[in-house]
């Protein structure tokens, strides 16, 4: 038998990364071996994952906001933090996502359009994983239309007073601190959004957990209710106002997809290796037939070719020069090839492959998530289309 190659020997992929990137990348990967691929079967099955203990052993590893500054961050690049996605995302697509609602979200909302008081406040905790935050825009009746929103805050003396709910919130009912977006100015319709730093423990808010899912099983998901939430001038967000902040957040989180998409696939594609190496059929492997290995050469070059996409967004926005069709252009390609070379590894495995003993069928359910969420295909087909041609075709 001929010598073999992992597709990021085949792309030379390490080559396009620095000692640095590629030792957190191996401290990720390391991690997410010894301390969640053991157990991420039997919580995706429970649905149900440890938050909490998670967040911290996270937060000691320092991925929580790792790619802000200050305030307990790491401050590492958008590579490093896109590797770190990666590996979590090819353990599970709901690690990922916890870490990437806590610092892309959460964290970054208050870091960017935060007061001073409210980064000093939340920021370090929520770093180190002793707090954690989720983020309140998807409504019931509004996702890919936020500005759409009925979540209202109204000015009661110098309080504001919230009222509305909040759907599909990651970590939701573990969080201690909700960033919510609501409308303050109904006359100014979008342009008059504006976030507020919500302490869980306010009179009037409530997350109850969403349960009957088949999705990011292993991922706390809840619909956030705010009954007469009451907070000070302080709370909200200082420096953000329209769909602007929010929209900016969500462009943090698309980047931390991007990456981590990738990852699932990959996991994919090295089980569906495996397994056709040893599985025998009629007398030979599995992996000595060439229909075999017409669906990994083709998965092989999808998955090389979303890390060069994803490395390349990475170098864009370290430089400063990414743009949000660009984000698209990434999140769009590699969810799209991420859930069909899932589903083709699927087939590989035969009827193995809907056990939860492999992880092919747990990433491909998360994918279908991670699919539509920050944004489905459809909005990000139609945003690179009005990149290409200058027309806007969301109405």
């Amino acid at each position: 038998m001929a010598d073999t190659r992992t597709v990021t020997e085949l792309f030379a992929l390490d080559g396009l990364l620095s000692d640095e990137e590629k030792a957190i990348r191996d401290t990720v990967r390391k991690f997410g071996a010894e301390r969640i691929r053991p157990h991420i079967a039997g919580w995706f099955d429970e649905a149900r994952i440890p938050a909490r203990e998670l967040a911290k052993e996270l937060g000691g590893l320092g991925v929580l906001g790792m790619h802000l500054d200050g305030y307990g961050c790491a401050g590492m690049s958008a590579v490093t933090y896109g590797l770190a996605c990666l590996e979590l995302e090819a353990i599970d697509s709901g690690i990922r996502s916890l870490v990437s609602v806590q610092g892309s979200l959460a964290m970054f909302a208050i870091h960017h359009w935060g007061s001073d008081e409210q980064k000093q406040q939340w920021l370090p905790q929520m770093a180190a994983g002793d707090a954690l935050g989720c983020f309140g825009l998807t409504e019931p009746d509004f996702g890919s239309d936020p500005g759409g929103m009925r979540t209202r805050a109204v000015r009661d003396g110098s309080d504001w007073v919230l009222n509305g709910a909040k759907m599909w919130i990651t970590n939701g009912s573990v969080a201690d601190v909700a960033v919510v977006w609501a409308k303050t100015d109904l006359a100014q319709g979008a342009r008059g959004i504006r976030g507020f730093v919500v302490p869980t423990d306010t009179p009037g808010f409530s997350a109850p957990e969403i349960r009957a899912k088949m999705s990011l099983r292993a991922s706390v998901t809840s619909e956030l209710v705010l009954e007469d939430v009451r907070l000070p001038e302080s709370a909200m967000l200082p420096e953000a106002a329209g769909l602007s902040g929010p929209l900016s957040c969500l462009n943090e989180a698309r980047f931390g997809i991007i990456f981590g998409s990738i990852g699932a696939a990959r996991d994919c594609l090295e089980t569906a290796i495996e397994y056709a190496s040893t599985r025998r059929v009629f007398d030979k492997p599995l992996a000595a037939y060439q229909l075999t290995q017409a669906k990994l050469a083709d998965m092989a070059l999808e998955v090389g070719k979303g890390h060069l996409l994803a490395y390349q967004l990475g170098r864009l926005k370290d430089a400063g020069e990414v743009e949000p069709a660009q984000v698209s252009l990434g999140k769009l390609n590699n969810c799209r090839e991420a859930i069909k070379i899932a589903r083709e590894c699927r087939t590989i495995l035969a009827a193995n492959g809907i056990t939860l003993e492999y992880p092919v069928i747990r990433h491909a359910n998360n994918l279908e998530s991670v699919l539509t969420y920050e944004g489905t295909s459809e909005v990000h087909q139609l945003t690179i289309g009005r990149a290409l041609t200058g027309e806007a075709a969301f109405r």
